[in-house]
């Protein structure tokens, strides 16, 4: 699976050990930043390299992640692109449902308030719970993309 990662400079060690995590399973995976620690960074420009690399891709399984100090800057930033559909998880529950039920294509993390073992759990979780494409929740997505 192709995944996009971005992250500001709270969440720069989490991405880089996430990161690794992923390419050791076999994903391919884009890092959108940043490229060193800058504390002065600001977590939209990362959302934004992130959710505009992932609209472009043609393969419909790509995923993104995304990290910052509470993961909420993040979602907030990702979740103003139609087609987005970003999540922030704190658990297992959260990140299977947000697939299973939303068919959500971007997880957001905090790097304050998860630790790095409960975020790798979280992620895999994420992306290994397919959509499950049920009509009511196909609906849905679909009626997300019509707000305005």
């Amino acid at each position: 699976m192709k995944i996009y990662i971005g992250a500001d400079h709270n969440g720069f060690d989490y991405k880089n050990q996430l990161t690794k995590a992923l390419q050791m399973a076999g994903h391919e995976v884009v890092d959108e930043g940043g490229a060193t620690i800058d504390p002065n960074d600001d977590y939209p420009q990362f959302a934004g390299k992130v959710v505009n690399a992932l609209l472009g891709d043609t393969d419909k399984d790509a995923k993104g992640i995304l990290i910052c100090g509470s993961g909420q800057g993040m979602v907030m930033a990702a979740n103003r692109f139609k087609g987005i559909r970003a999540s922030i998880c704190w658990n297992l529950n959260e990140a299977r449902s947000a697939r299973n039920d939303d068919d959500s294509n971007i997880l957001c993390l905090s790097s304050r308030y998860l630790s790095l073992e409960e975020s790798g759990s979280i992620m895999a979780t994420f992306l290994s719970t397919p959509f499950a494409g049920a009509p009511r929740f196909v609906r849905r997505v679909e009626q997300l993309d019509q707000l305005t």
